[in-house]
């Protein structure tokens, strides 16, 4: 277990970097105040930075950051914890599909710089992603009828 003190740092750039993103299209595309949502940014921001050093400290567990940030937000959020109403008060201010704008600009900036070795994959990754497309369209159409069906909406 080693903590590299320069890479810490260049996660908590980076991770308060996307926050002031997320503040900032929160604001613009769903009108939400920043100063409310500040406090629920600062604690998915440490959440992150922790998931992404319990990552780096341990790296024979093939177990990715998102899970850990997953897994800490879970029991922190649980009904019987003490941390459950604080966290849960705070994070609720902070829209999700606000989040999903800078990550997803960053995961396509990290696939347009791998696009060499996309190539190399040829063909076969358009027949995945078609698949996967297809999967998730139907997927996603089945539980919508199940659920409209369910609630007598259809």
């Amino acid at each position: 277990m080693s903590l590299n003190f320069d890479r810490s740092l260049e996660y908590l750039k980076m991770l308060i970097i996307v926050g002031v993103l997320i503040l900032i299209g929160q604001r613009i595309g769903y009108g939400v105040n920043v100063m409310p949502a500040l406090p629920g940014m600062l604690i998915v921001i440490l959440i992150s930075f922790i998931a992404l050093t319990i990552k780096d400290s341990f790296p024979g567990l093939k177990f990715p950051a998102f899970a850990w940030a997953s897994l800490i937000a879970l029991i922190l959020s649980m009904p019987f914890m003490p941390t459950a109403d604080f966290f849960l008060r705070y994070t609720n201010e902070v829209n999700f599909l606000g989040t999903t704008t800078p990550i997803l600009a960053f995961a396509g900036i990290s696939v347009g710089n791998k696009i060499e070795k996309l190539k190399k994959l040829s063909w076969k990754v358009f027949i995945v992603a078609i698949a996967v497309f297809i999967g998730t369209y139907f997927g996603s159409a089945i539980i919508a009828q199940i659920v409209l069906k369910l609630q007598g909406i259809i």
